[in-house]
């Protein structure tokens, strides 16, 4: 039995500044943007009674960031405040030094370095950062296995 392809984006939630996440993983990966306010769908796409005033109307509803890799996100329309997205931790993984410490580099930006990027026991090159809008990201640098 042949198994499905199965993809898995992460989803990113946050509390009235979505737009400006992405925009800034834009700056960061590269890409195309994607931006869907709730103001763009129907009054019963959603039923929190915030969805009709005129500053839920510029909330996003749903973005996506696809290039090197699709990221997914919206803001939370129950509450004003983000969600606690420091639960969990994004991942980047491939062998290019510079475009890997690129990444790093911008994500550290304004942001806070938890683990600088070395060099580590297993040979691969390793760091981790938490991004200016809360999230956490690894970047592992993969050695050549000759």
């Amino acid at each position: 039995m042949t198994q499905p392809t199965v993809k898995l984006n992460p989803h990113l939630f946050f509390g009235g500044n979505c737009r400006q996440a992405m925009e800034f993983y834009k700056s960061v990966f590269g890409g195309d943007l994607v931006l869907t306010p709730f103001g763009d769908g129907p009054p019963e796409a959603h039923k929190d009674p915030k969805a009709n005033s005129e500053e839920m109307k510029l909330k996003i509803m749903f973005a996506k960031l696809s290039g090197v890799i699709t990221l997914l996100a919206s803001d939370n329309p129950h509450n004003t405040e983000a969600e606690n997205t420091g639960q969990f931790g994004l991942s980047l993984e491939g062998s290019d030094q510079s475009v890997f410490t690129e990444y790093f580099n911008k994500l550290a930006e304004k942001g806070h370095v938890t683990a600088p990027l070395i060099k580590q026991f297993w040979g691969d090159t390793f760091g981790m950062v938490t991004d200016l809008y809360g999230v956490n990201w690894m970047v592992n640098i993969t050695a050549s296995r000759d």
